[in-house]
């Protein structure tokens, strides 16, 4: 090391392997001078340690030449929320070391694990105006940014908020509003708005964005978010485990092979009465069985078990249910009939698609919020033969019972 000094007092120190490689090649003594200053290092001891000026560590450190605070205690930046949501202090490092290195942005994305757009808008929101990137200094820019709440775009401009207000008063959804404002004023980005951004004027509270009387006009009518569990928070709901439909049979999912069933239930005025469908995938053959004595799991056990006893051997395969609480005694139901039932993930209708398509064109015969403890078994089966009889676009536009008595004809 070669040490240089004015009026025999030290100022830095300078290695001979360094002297000659520009500003370019510091990335190595700028992480040093980083690790030092982390561990509670001074900076004039870290600049002297590293061999660079003080100034140029103060430069790096703060964004700006030091001055007054060339002795000052090293600030310790408070605990990062963690890796998954904010660019930490040493990412920012990072950053500013592949810039000066010559890295491309993705490339420097792909070293810290981020997303090339999370390095490109880092870059464009806390750089120097000359395009200088310091990372403390962007540090701080980025926290002063960060405290909320903030004031909404809806607050912040009238013309904005009269024509949401209006939109709402013609029944739009928020998602309407949203897209109808682009396409009218597709130069006009001060009048775009997210869906979101409207459902949060019209249910925080407190914030006054939008008057709270309008949330009316949604289709729900609610005035407050009503939270929903997702499925991973579900509880299991039987006691028995499930087997779930991603542990069906491939034959299943492909309708090669007849016998595997879809079953639901139609639910009638008040919740008193119900009606259980049974749909074959291969045929779309439908079966309506009443349930005379309730909706409880033990009454659809037995309706289910005496109405799959009546099909033939190769026709009982499986049977694919939502995790409604009338199928809590599943097991028992397989224990008796030997058909194993598998269950659709939470909140995935369209995995039973032909039973709910069924359940729709039922409607025209068991319109909602009507008794449907009125129709008679003998009722029940005529309607199912009926719509056995109706030919079906996706069967090439034969009938389902076609497509049985076909089966069936084979079979023996």
């Amino acid at each position: 090391m070669q040490r240089l000094s004015c009026a025999g007092v030290a100022v830095f120190e300078v290695g001979r392997e360094r002297a000659s490689r520009g500003r370019v090649r510091l990335a190595a003594e700028r992480r040093r001078y980083f690790d030092l200053v982390a561990d509670g290092v001074g900076t004039v001891e870290a600049c002297r340690r590293v061999g660079v000026d003080r100034r140029t560590g103060h430069y790096w450190r703060h964004g700006r030449p030091s001055r007054a605070r060339a002795n000052a205690a090293p600030r310790r930046s408070r605990p990062e929320p963690g890796p998954g949501r904010f660019l930490t202090v040493d990412e920012r490092i990072a950053i500013a070391d592949g810039l000066a290195a010559g890295r491309s942005r993705r490339a420097i994305a792909a070293e810290l694990g981020r997303s090339p757009s999370t390095v490109a808008r880092e870059i464009a929101r806390n750089a120097r105006p000359r395009g200088e990137y310091r990372p403390h200094a962007a540090h701080d820019l980025a926290r002063a940014r960060r405290p909320r709440p903030k004031p909404g775009k809806i607050a912040a401009s009238p013309e904005l908020r009269e024509r949401v207000q209006a939109m709402l008063h013609e029944k739009f959804s928020p998602e309407q509003i949203a897209a109808r404002l682009r396409r009218d004023h597709p130069d006009r980005p001060e009048l775009h708005v997210t869906h979101e951004t409207i459902y949060q004027a019209l249910y925080v509270q407190g914030r006054g964005e939008l008057r709270r009387e309008l949330a009316r006009a949604l289709r729900t009518g609610r005035t407050t978010r009503t939270p929903r569990a997702s499925g991973e928070q579900r509880r299991p709901r039987f006691a028995e485990p499930m087997v779930m439909i991603s542990d069906r049979p491939a034959e299943a999912d492909d309708r090669a092979v007849p016998g595997h069933w879809e079953g639901d239930l139609i639910i009638g005025k008040d919740n008193a009465s119900a009606i259980a469908t049974l749909v074959e995938r291969a045929t779309r053959y439908t079966l309506l069985v009443p349930l005379p004595h309730g909706r409880g799991a033990d009454a659809v056990r037995d309706a289910l078990a005496a109405a799959t006893a009546t099909l033939p051997a190769h026709l009982q395969r499986s049977l694919t249910w939502d995790q409604g609480s009338e199928m809590g005694r599943h097991h028992e139901f397989t224990i008796a009939t030997g058909i194993p039932v598998y269950f659709c993930d939470p909140h995935s209708p369209w995995q039973r698609g032909s039973n709910e398509n069924t359940n729709g064109l039922l409607r025209q015969y068991f319109p909602k919020s009507t008794d449907l403890s009125a129709h008679t078994p003998e009722h029940l089966a005529a309607v199912a033969a009926q719509l056995n009889r109706r030919p079906r676009k996706t069967l090439n536009w034969d009938t389902p019972a076609e497509r049985l008595a076909t089966l069936l004809t084979k079979t023996s």
